[in-house]
């Protein structure tokens, strides 16, 4: 029998605290560790907000990646029967086929460019042949061309209105009556008003600057009196731009995207605050951009934009939460922009060390399976709406079932917090609609053409950066929409806007105002 250990009870109370003592130091060790990972995580949480940080202040804008991505979509039952067999490769570096162009080659003048001749010859002393001395005769010519700019020239226009008196009496007095013009009294013709606003809302340079060129060639208007009479313009089209409204609620698809827009001057609100401008464009049908202010972005001004639109159109927005609310009330079809979602894998991807980066790396795998739908949608541009159809519903689709499936394993195993947990959320709540776009081969994939839209506003804002007044800010956007619509319709916005200018102080009716459409201009005049 083995020998019986016998254990006093101080002993044993002894053996229990050391028992108790060690399972405490268990469970601060536990926490420790626990503590310790939390706070590893909340460091790489830090360090990744402030490369984040970093690349926004100095990094590269642009989204492109690499240009092999442009050949993922190569997969045998998307090309159908029309495909050409694979041929077989050769060792060496592999070269896409293209055209060379030679080098040093001018694009050729435009030849609807007045030309002025200047003619070069040699001096008559100089008209005989070195050899025999016969006389030199002329057989031809050589021709270079050199594009010439002529300054800007300003000049007055004086208006004379003939009186008329009767001889016989002081009573029969007559002045012929004035002009309609756009602006009463106004100090700038509808050409000048034109080039004035086609120089701010087509090129972004901002009125002062506008002011300071005029004086260059004798027109010295102040900057004050330039704001005052692109703020009068920019009201006169109202009535236009309610009918261009009119006309893009009544459209199949409409694309929707917001910027901000800086107002000194807003009742009950200071300079500081941040206001809105709204973009909103057709994407089928007459090509119309409309731009509209509001002092704020909530669901209640942006409901204002949707007024009258038509029921069970095509919504295409980022997921700015207001728009489900403006859908959900209009009875309107919501589809989701995948762009807006790859451009967060793509900022996960890029806060990676670029030593890190392996074509296993996860935000990666998504941007090439976006890449394939991008693809997909750029090789079928020019195809009909049917055809587009079929290639979704046969390939895009099964690429959205490759994203869904990784987006689901991945998913538990990525902090929200992080980058690309953040990329993983937004794609798993914009889901529905992101994938809404392969049930019509009219629908858009993203909400691009609607951010390339905004974007001369966004430019312009660099140079003007504000708004003074709430009239001003509405006054921008009218001219906008005005130019922005004419350059959809291939018309030059100075020639739409002196067009403008001149007719709309004839307008009378509904009926005036809807034949000064952008797209209303006639051929011979654009």
């Amino acid at each position: 029998m083995p020998a019986q250990i016998t254990i006093s009870a101080d002993e044993l109370n002894a053996l229990l605290a050391m028992r108790e003592a060690y399972a405490t130091l268990e469970r601060a060790h536990e926490e420790t560790r626990s503590m310790l990972r939390l706070m590893t995580a909340e460091r790489d949480l830090a360090e990744e907000r402030l490369r984040a940080y970093r690349r926004d202040l100095f990094g590269a804008k642009s989204e492109a990646r690499d240009s092999e991505q442009f050949g993922l979509f190569n997969e045998a039952e998307a090309l159908g029967a029309n495909a050409t067999p694979a041929q077989e490769e050769t060792p060496g570096t592999k070269v896409a086929e293209h055209t060379r162009k030679k080098r040093g080659h001018r694009k050729p003048l435009d030849p609807n460019l007045p030309r002025e001749i200047r003619r070069h010859e040699l001096p008559e002393a100089e008209r005989f042949c070195s050899n025999d001395g016969h006389a030199l005769v002329e057989f031809g010519v050589e021709i270079s061309e050199q594009l010439d700019v002529i300054p800007e020239q300003v000049r007055v226009i004086q208006h004379q209105r003939v009186k008329y008196a009767c001889p016989c009496c002081d009573l029969g007095i007559k002045v012929t009556p004035a002009p309609l013009r756009i602006i009463l009294r106004g100090l700038l013709t509808e050409s000048a008003l034109a080039w004035i606003a086609a120089g701010k809302y087509q090129f972004g340079m901002p009125l002062y600057r506008q002011a300071g060129l005029l004086r260059r060639f004798g027109g010295d208007i102040s900057s004050n009196t330039i704001a005052a009479s692109m703020v009068r313009v920019g009201l006169a089209a109202q009535p236009v731009i309610n009918l261009m409204r009119d006309a893009l609620l009544d459209a199949e698809v409409i694309l929707c995207d917001e910027t901000t827009f800086q107002v000194l001057k807003e009742k009950g609100r200071k300079p500081q605050t941040k206001s809105y401008l709204w973009s909103q464009m057709t994407g089928t049908g007459i090509p119309i951009r409309c731009f509209t202010y509001t002092p704020g972005r909530g669901a209640k001004l942006a409901d204002k934009l949707f007024t009258g639109v038509r029921e069970g159109a095509v919504l295409m927005t980022d997921g700015y939460e207001p728009y489900n609310g403006i859908a959900e009330r209009y009875k309107l079809v919501h589809l989701g922009c995948v762009v807006h979602a790859r451009r967060y894998f793509v900022k996960a991807e890029e806060n990676v060390p670029k030593a890190a980066r392996t074509p296993d790396l996860l935000a990666t795998r998504f941007i090439k399976l976006f890449g394939k739908l991008f693809a997909a949608e750029a090789r079928s541009q020019t195809w009909s709406a049917d055809r587009r159809l079929r290639l979704r519903q046969r390939y895009s689709a099964h690429v959205l079932e490759v994203i869904k499936d990784l987006m689901i394993k991945q998913s538990p195993g990525v902090l929200p917090q992080s980058l690309l947990g953040k990329a993983l959320t937004y794609l798993r709540e914009q889901w529905p609609k992101l994938v809404r776009y392969i049930e019509n081969g009219d629908w858009p994939i993203s909400n691009n053409a609607c951010e390339n839209s905004i974007r001369p506003f966004c430019l312009g804002r660099r140079g003007w950066l504000f708004s003074d007044t709430v009239d001003g800010a509405n006054a921008s956007a009218n001219l906008y929409s005005l130019v922005e619509t004419a350059k959809a319709n291939g018309i030059d916005p100075y020639r739409y806007l002196t067009w403008l200018f001149e007719r709309l102080p004839l307008a009378k009716t509904v009926d005036d105002y809807d034949a000064l459409m952008p797209w209303k201009m006639p051929l011979s005049l654009r």
